[in-house]
């Protein structure tokens, strides 16, 4: 992984893209993110918003926080619209050749009711097609923005104010859906690892083809939790292993630092450490809890095996 300093030397790293005065909450995690994404990929985008918190955080024209072209899209069109900005500037690049339209990237940055939910099925069909865009899935589990609904990225056992007594059903894995359409790049980031998103949109923006990637994002009034503890709450997913870092290249899976380790059960923390400092949380039952932990336990069992068959296949 790039040191921080190593990123701090690149020109546009060092700026900011999404700027102060936004009306995120405090302790954001869609803001870093977001703010983590632009470092590796410049202005040179358009980036298509479907309805989410991000439609409202950016703030009132004309002084909007996006130091870039952004634009609000209805819940379902995200994709469908990333895929046309993309034809445009390939239809641009090919008439005025050497204008730079050659080196715009469309991106998609969406919540995850935008993704799961209402949003998946144009996403599919972008991935079928292997449109030339990056979509992103900035993964706060709930419908945040319009009063903390559940959504199919809500972990078992979260309350919201449509599971009031806790989810019954578990949380929808999309990277693994989008690994199934056989697209070139999958990767799943936390807002923890800002080096680490950094770097997989570095590797998206160098890919052609579609390119997927999921970040968990916290939200402390969602979540229930203390603003100055986002970061934190996000570092916890990962240290159980309820949140995997890896990507997909190619087919090909590999995981990522933080998350090596973790293959070993031994140095995954236990997942009461997780939940318990989430008033989402507050009411789990002793069974859930204990459903929490195999669910995360067949998860990495199933990623070792497909690493061994990985292993085994190279040789």
């Amino acid at each position: 992984m790039a040191s921080l300093k190593k990123v701090m030397e690149d020109e546009i790293a060092c700026k900011e893209w999404f700027l102060p005065g936004n009306a995120c909450c405090a302790g954001c995690g869609l803001e870093v993110a977001l703010r983590w994404a632009m470092k590796a990929l410049g202005p040179e985008v358009a980036m298509v918003t479907p309805a989410s918190c991000l439609n409202v955080v950016i703030g009132l024209w004309p002084k909007t926080a996006p130091d870039f072209p952004q634009f609000n899209m209805a819940f379902a069109a995200g994709a469908a619209v990333a895929t046309g900005f993309d034809a445009a500037f390939k239809a641009k690049a090919h008439k005025f050749p050497g204008k730079g339209w050659d080196k715009m990237t469309s991106i998609c940055f969406a919540g995850d009711g935008g993704t799961t939910d209402i949003g998946i099925q144009g996403l599919s069909g972008a991935a079928e097609r292997n449109s030339d865009i990056i979509y992103v899935c900035y993964d706060n589990e709930a419908y945040m923005n319009t009063g903390i609904q559940r959504s199919s990225s809500t972990p078992h056992g979260a309350v919201t104010t449509t599971t009031t007594f806790g989810k019954e059903r578990y949380k929808k894995n999309l990277p693994a859906i989008m690994r199934a359409h056989d697209i070139p790049y999958v990767a799943t980031c936390s807002i923890s690892e800002p080096l680490d998103i950094y770097e997989k949109f570095k590797k998206a923006k160098s890919i052609r083809g579609t390119k997927y990637i999921h970040i968990l994002a916290p939200c402390a009034p969602g979540w229930g939790f203390p603003s100055e503890d986002t970061i934190e709450i996000a570092r916890m997913a990962v240290k159980t292993g309820f949140w995997i870092l890896y990507e997909v290249e190619n087919g090909v899976l590999t995981l990522s630092k933080k998350s090596k380790t973790l293959l070993d059960p031994s140095k995954r923390v236990p997942i009461i450490e997780y939940v318990a400092n989430q008033k989402r949380f507050a009411g789990i039952s002793e069974k859930t809890l204990i459903e929490l932990q195999e669910q995360i336990d067949q998860d990495w069992e199933n990623i070792s095996k497909e690493i061994f068959c990985q292993q085994e296949y190279s040789k």
